[in-house]
C-alpha cells in the first residue's frame, strides 16, 4: 500500500545519507533500482532492459524457491496483464528443502488461469486480483480497483474487435454464445458478466475481507466514472464479503511526502477535497479489541495513519480466512 511506499521511500532516505547501504540480497537492490527508474510493461522483452527484467525474475524465482513451494502462471509478453511480471508466483506454503521434492499443488493451475483470463477486465487496466503475500498460510490479494463502464465498454468492445469476433477473454470458440455476443454489444447485463467472474476468482481464493483503500467511492476523469470499488457496486454483488472501506491517501498525495524530504511526521491528507467522498466504515467487531479511536482518522498524521491501518490489516491477518487488499491506482 502507499504507507509501505512512505515506510520504504523513508528508511531508503536515511540510508542514502547515511553513506553507507547494508548489505543487499542480490538481485533485490537491482529490482528495487529499476523499478524506481522504468515504467514496466511485459511485453517490452527485448534488448538491454529486457535482458535485466529477465535477470531480475529469474533471481527472485531462486529466492521464493528458498522458502516456498510455489506455482508459477505464465504471462509472456504481458498477455494476461501488461503491468504484471512475467511469471507470476503463486506461493502455495512455506517448505524445506526436503518438501521441495515431494511439492503437491494445492492450486488447479489450468482453472486459476482460466479465471484469471475470464474476471481480468472487471478490474481497472486488466489488473486482477492476485495473491501476492503469504502470511502463515493465509494470503494478501492485491488487484486494481473495479472497472468503471467507460473503459469496461471500451475494453469489450476493442478485444471483441481485433480479434475477430472470437474474443477469449469471455470464452472458448466454441462457448461463444448468443448471449455473449449480446453481452460484448453493450448489454447492461455486462457487468453482471465480468464482475461474475471476479467475484468467481475470489471464491476460488478464499477471499474473506475486501479492504478497500479508495478516497473516493468513484474515481471521476473528464466527468466520466473510470473506476468504482466494491462498497458502491449498485447491485450489492460483492455483498457476501467483508467489506472494509479504510480510505488512504493516494500515489498523487505521496509527491508532498517527497518535497518535504520524505519526513511523514506532521503530514495531514486534506480530507475536505471535493472529490474525497468515501467513509470509514468498518465492522465492529474488527475494531472492539484495537484500542483505536477510529473517529479521529481525519487528524491523523501520515505515520500515525498507517501504523492504525497495519495494525488493522494484521489484527485481520491473525484472525482468520484470507484477506484481500485493494489498491487504488491512478487510471
Amino acid at each position: 500500500m502507499a504507507g509501505a511506499r512512505a515506510a520504504a521511500a523513508a528508511s531508503a532516505g536515511s540510508t542514502a545519507s547515511s553513506g553507507s547501504p547494508p548489505p543487499q540480497e542480490p538481485g533485490l537492490w537491482e529490482l528495487l533500482e529499476e523499478f524506481s527508474r522504468t515504467q514496466y510493461r511485459a511485453k517490452d522483452s527485448g534488448g538491454k532492459s529486457g535482458s535485466k527484467v529477465e535477470r531480475i525474475e529469474k533471481r527472485c524465482l531462486e529466492l521464493f524457491g528458498r522458502d516456498y513451494c510455489f506455482s508459477v502462471i505464465p504471462n509472456v509478453n504481458g498477455d494476461i496483464c501488461g503491468h504484471y511480471p512475467r511469471h507470476i508466483v503463486f506461493l502455495e506454503y512455506e517448505s524445506s528443502e526436503k518438501e521441495k521434492d515431494t511439492f503437491q499443488s494445492t492450486v488447479q493451475v489450468n482453472k486459476l488461469q482460466d479465471l484469471i483470463h475470464r474476471s481480468k477486465m472487471a478490474r481497472c487496466r486488466g489488473r486482477f486480483v492476485c495473491p501476492v503475500i503469504l502470511f502463515k498460510g493465509k494470503h494478501i490479494c492485491r488487484s486494481a480497483t473495479l472497472a468503471g463502464w467507460g473503459e469496461l465498454y471500451g475494453r469489450s468492445g476493442y478485444n471483441y474487435l481485433f480479434s475477430g469476433g472470437a474474443d477469449d477473454t469471455w470464452a472458448s470458440t466454441e462457448d461463444v454464445t448468443e448471449e455473449d455476443f449480446v453481452l460484448r454489444s453493450g448489454d447492461t447485463h455486462l457487468f453482471d458478466k465480468v464482475r461474475g467472474y471476479d467475484i468467481k476468482l475470489l471464491q476460488y481464493l478464499s477471499v474473506k475481507y475486501i479492504c478497500d483503500l479508495m478516497v473516493e467511492n468513484k474515481k471521476v476523469k473528464f466527468g466520466m466514472n473510470v473506476t468504482s470499488s466494491e462498497k458502491v457496486d449498485k447491485a450489492q454483488r460483492y455483498a457476501n464479503f467483508t467489506l472494509l472501506s479504510i480510505p488512504y491517501p493516494g500515489c498523487e498525495f505521496f509527491k508532498e511526502y517527497k518535497d518535504r524530504d520524505y519526513m511523514a511526521e506532521g503530514l495531514i491528507f486534506n480530507w475536505k477535497q471535493d472529490y474525497v467522498d468515501a467513509p470509514l466504515n468498518i465492522p465492529n467487531f474488527l475494531t472492539q479489541s484495537l484500542n483505536i479511536d477510529w473517529s479521529q482518522y481525519q487528524s491523523w498524521d501520515l505515520v500515525q495513519q498507517t501504523q492504525n491501518y497495519l495494525k488493522l490489516l494484521l489484527f485481520i491477518m491473525n484472525r482468520d480466512g484470507w484477506a484481500n487488499s485493494h489498491i487504488p491506482e491512478a487510471c
